[in-house]
């Protein structure tokens, strides 16, 4: 990038400037790492301070039988397969009670697309888990699967909103995203819910006075032009409902476990190498540039690594999402490292140890306590990069 458009993009950046697509696909362009995650670094402060947001959640996947093969995906099996599963409602309520310790503050729930499941089970579930755990909020169900009930009670998505919300449902998850551009969604999405209905689900969502997530999948075989279309997409749904409060960049994984049983679920990885960690951290940083909507933006340290998460915060993340047990979805294919678990503490000291001041909060982003950040009388404790 030449100096002269490298001076014109901070100084629109600097004025709260939107930029456009062209500036996106400009910025990716730019081997500059440190500059991008400068310049990021100003947005997440000028937004969040020196704040890292985490929370107390875990992850339950009810089944993951799932009528879709999505080429990407190691987690989904086949009715019959051998290790195949789907809990019954109460199993379901005994493993979220077994995980109440730590004063847990989430539940995050997804699920393969089960083709015999009947409708009735997801907000029976719903609504047996909120009484089990009253004082955890509910956090469930990809657009996609929303999509999916449609299809199988005959109910419209605003019909069924409402339904789970009665059961409990504080949030949506952002799952079902992926890369929007069919350039690319054709090759690595086998299901029916496209842009066009996730969209339309969210909107209801956030309608209805629901906040979601939204996600990306990257570092697969899209390109930087898609990741940008992808974001500006949202960008722009979000000017509409403001409904969205979290951006995450999801880093799209091989399927190295699933080989040790010969079985190669995910179709992607001959053809792609993932993402290294600096095109993960260009990632954020252009992302944190592009959607200048959405308050905040969350490195999902499973699908990251614990180090490059604690790099992304100092490249525009802010939020460095929670203690998470047996995520399913991203440990049934890696083996690269990632812990199953980090309980509060670990937190702590990790956005410490990155610079930053640890800040617990909940579904909805309201706080539930501030912690002390970095000790400033230590000589070797780290600090957050200036701005």
């Amino acid at each position: 990038m030449d100096a002269g458009l490298k001076r014109e993009l901070e100084q629109k950046v600097r004025d709260g400037e939107r930029l456009s697509r062209e500036d996106g696909i400009a910025l990716y362009e730019s081997d500059d790492l440190a500059w991008l995650g400068g310049l990021a670094h100003e947005v997440r402060t000028r937004k969040n301070g020196d704040v890292v947001h985490f929370n107390v959640n875990r992850h339950l996947n009810m089944t993951n039988v799932c009528t879709a093969s999505c080429a990407y995906c190691s987690f989904q099996r086949k009715p019959g397969e051998k290790d195949a599963y789907t809990m019954r409602i109460e199993e379901a309520v005994r493993l979220a009670k077994a995980m109440e310790n730590e004063n847990l503050t989430e539940l995050h729930i997804v699920n393969g697309l089960h083709p015999n499941l009947p409708w009735r089970y997801y907000p029976r579930s719903l609504s047996e888990l909120k009484k089990a755990l009253p004082n955890v909020s509910l956090k469930a169900f990809t657009a996609t699967e929303i999509h999916h009930f449609e299809t199988i009670s005959g109910l419209s998505a605003s019909e069924i909103l409402d339904e789970l919300i009665e059961a409990g449902l504080e949030s949506l998850t952002g799952g079902g995203a992926e890369i929007f551009d069919w350039e690319v969604r054709q090759h690595i999405v086998d299901h029916k819910t496209h842009w066009e209905d996730w969209s339309r689900i969210h909107r209801l969502a956030h309608e209805k006075g629901l906040k979601t997530p939204c996600t990306m999948l990257y570092g697969h075989i899209e390109e930087p032009r898609h990741r940008v279309d992808h974001v500006l997409r949202l960008r722009e749904l979000q000017d509409e409902t403001g409904g969205f409060q979290v951006f995450i960049p999801l880093r799209y994984q091989h399927d190295f476990v699933d080989m040790q049983d010969g079985k190669v679920r995910n179709r992607l990885q001959a053809r792609t190498t993932m993402a290294t960690g600096a095109e993960a951290l260009k990632t954020f940083a252009v992302s944190r540039l592009l959607f200048d909507n959405v308050p905040h933006v969350k490195v999902f340290w499973v699908m990251h690594g614990v180090q490059t998460a604690q790099l992304a915060l100092q490249h525009g993340a802010d939020d460095m999402d929670g203690s998470v047990v047996e995520y399913k979805i991203t440990h049934d294919a890696d083996n690269y490292g990632t812990p199953n678990k980090l309980g509060r503490e670990d937190l702590l000291e990790l956005i410490r140890d990155a610079g930053f001041r640890p800040v617990e909060r909940n579904t909805r982003y309201e706080i539930i306590r501030e912690y002390p950040g970095p000790d400033a009388d230590r000589r070797e404790s780290p600090q957050p990069m200036r701005v």
